[in-house]
């Protein structure tokens, strides 16, 4: 049974029209057009051309209505049905009186568009495009063309090409699109995927070379596609390579094949891969990172991509490759140089800005042009002779630097290094790495100045918090203008003349240091236990005792009685004066 007769027969018993076009997968509108009309009967005569094959005199059709047409006047609504069971179109077609120089110019390769275009040039054909390119279309279905199998040498071949990849969601929900670059040697059919966000030069050249070293080596021929990164200017004799493209393919020993616009066959094998791809290791899984991504495929690569069984081939992929591993060209010692170069303006903080990072250049620089180059990995400064000024790791957009002179070895302040961490300069907000890394750190800056100016910041962190870095920070500043050793006694002096309540104030340490070696230091006197002069504490003891007694009024002492006793004896005898001096 034709699709045009299940369609009718559906539609008889009651199906709709939607459940008819997903169950037999056809249009919803070709399957109501064949809904809506009966099927025509077509009686041809033996040997002869149906109707709409441009030749339609000796062809019948009979219409619903029973009556019997020639093929050249049948009806729009009429159909004829070949002895192939394909129901064609009783009208002729408008290229009918033009099939041969159709034929002639389908030859040559021409599009449909091109022959629409010469006929209405030409010929005056005033039918319809539309009209041109069914024709053409069953012109190539009489004549297939004939697709070659092309198979290549162990290590002579690598195609590449791109596919989009999955949506990155981070954990604050932000979605990013991705592209997957897919490698694969034409022989082993050992592929490499790597995900990037950009389709630039940076990401393809980067993403092929982490592919050529995953290989561990090179091949000989690099199939591609006409994309800017790697094609300036397609053409299929004569390409215009990206110079920053052929300089990579130079380095690794390569030469890049373009492929034709518009014909996939040419590096058939990863065109098939990239479905592979999506449909094994991609469908129906998310990611939070690039990374992340790039992990799972990798793992993926190794776990099943490695180790299925290729249906071409009948071979293990990882089998076909460790036997191609051998062909392939050693990689140069050295990755390329791919990089990307601007001037720069230093900012009055210090940085410049870089794919929207800020990397910090030296403070000589400040208002001043630089040179900046970077890629993926690495940014550098540069003055005007191209030498060198300082060198950074690549940040992610939005962050700053803590910067390392490259010239130098390691500071010569050991104070600058804290837990590990480079701590030589500070960030946008005049601090770098928290409240408690920065009084730990000036601490450790005021220690280089003495003893006695360590214990003063260490007494003035615990008094008063948070609060003291900035007075930390000020007398190590104080470094600028005074000696070390000055510095040092002056915080001496103030830590001797300072009690358990008093303050620490930096104001104190720089009178001091204003004063010199003229600054008194506060004379420590002790104190006296005894002194003749002066009564123990045992009879004001006395004292208080007889006094609480008098006080109570259980007492049943009389009042004369006690006044006398008071009298008599007297707790606190009359003290020795010393005699005085003739």
């Amino acid at each position: 049974m034709s699709d045009q007769q299940a369609i009718q027969a559906l539609a008889a018993k009651g199906f709709s029209l939607r459940w008819i076009s997903r169950e037999l997968n056809i249009n919803r509108r070709t399957v109501a057009r064949y809904a809506a009309a009966p099927a025509a009967k077509c009686t041809t005569e033996p040997g002869k051309v149906t109707a709409g094959s441009g030749v339609a005199e000796t062809s019948k059709c009979t219409t619903p209505e029973g009556k019997v047409t020639a093929g050249s006047g049948a009806a729009e609504t009429s159909k004829c049905t070949t002895p192939e069971g394909k129901v064609t179109a009783g009208s002729r077609s408008s290229c009918a009186l033009h099939t041969g120089v159709i034929e002639a110019m389908a030859a040559d390769g021409l599009t449909a568009q091109r022959i629409w275009a010469d006929l209405r040039a030409v010929h005056g054909f005033e039918g319809s495009y539309e009209a041109v390119k069914r024709f053409v279309n069953r012109l190539k279905a009489r004549t297939p063309q004939r697709v070659w199998r092309v198979e290549s040498q162990p290590g002579e071949e690598v195609q590449v090409d791109f596919m989009q990849g999955p949506m990155v969601v981070a954990a604050d929900g932000k979605r990013r699109r991705t592209w997957i670059l897919r490698m694969v040697l034409s022989f082993s059919r050992k592929g490499y995927s790597e995900a990037v966000f950009r389709q630039d030069s940076e990401s393809f050249l980067r993403a092929l070379e982490n592919g050529l070293r995953n290989f561990g080596g090179s091949t000989h021929l690099l199939d591609l596609d006409n994309l800017k990164a790697g094609v300036l200017k397609a053409d299929w004799t004569d390409p215009e390579f990206n110079p920053k493209f052929a300089a990579f393919c130079r380095h690794y020993g390569i030469t890049p094949m373009p492929c034709r616009p518009y014909h996939p066959q040419h590096k058939g094998k990863v065109e098939r891969s990239v479905a592979y791809v999506r449909s094994s290791a991609l469908q129906g899984r998310t990611f939070e990172s690039l990374a992340d991504l790039n992990r799972h495929l990798l793992h993926w690569e190794e776990t099943v991509a490695d180790t299925r069984i290729h249906g071409t081939t009948r071979r293990q992929v990882g089998a076909m490759f460790e036997e191609e591993r051998p062909h392939l060209q050693e990689l140069p010692p050295s990755l390329f140089p791919a990089y990307q170069e601007a001037q720069r303006v230093v900012h009055r903080d210090g940085f410049v800005e870089v794919a929207k990072a800020y990397y910090e250049a030296p403070p000589e620089w400040i208002g001043r042009k630089v040179w900046v180059q970077w890629d993926g990995r690495r940014v550098a400064v540069l003055n005007d002779r191209q030498e060198c000024l300082v060198a950074h790791v690549a940040l992610e957009p939005g962050q700053f630097t803590r910067t390392r002179d490259v010239r130098a070895p390691a500071p010569p302040d050991p104070a600058l290094f804290l837990d590990g961490q480079f701590t030589r300069t500070r960030d946008v907000r005049g601090l770098d790495g928290g409240i408690d890394f920065n009084i730990r750190r000036w601490s450790r800056k005021a220690a280089t100045l003495g003893p006695a100016a360590a214990q003063w910041a260490a007494l003035l962190v615990e008094r008063r918090g948070a609060e003291a870095l900035r007075s930390i920070m000020g007398l190590c500043g104080l470094a600028r203008t005074h000696r070390a050793a000055h510095i040092d006694a002056a915080c001496a002096k103030a830590l001797a003349s300072a009690g358990a309540d008093t303050a620490l104030r930096l104001k104190d340490i720089r009178h001091l240091l204003r004063a010199g070696s003229s600054a008194p230091s506060q004379t420590q006197m002790p104190f006296m236990d005894e002194h003749p002069v002066i009564r123990g504490l045992a009879h004001y003891a006395r004292f208080v005792s007889l006094h609480a007694g008098a006080a109570d009024p259980s007492s049943t002492t009389d009042n004369h009685e006690h006044t006398s006793q008071h009298q008599d004896t007297s707790p606190f005898p009359a003290p020795q004066r010393p005699d005085p001096q003739p």
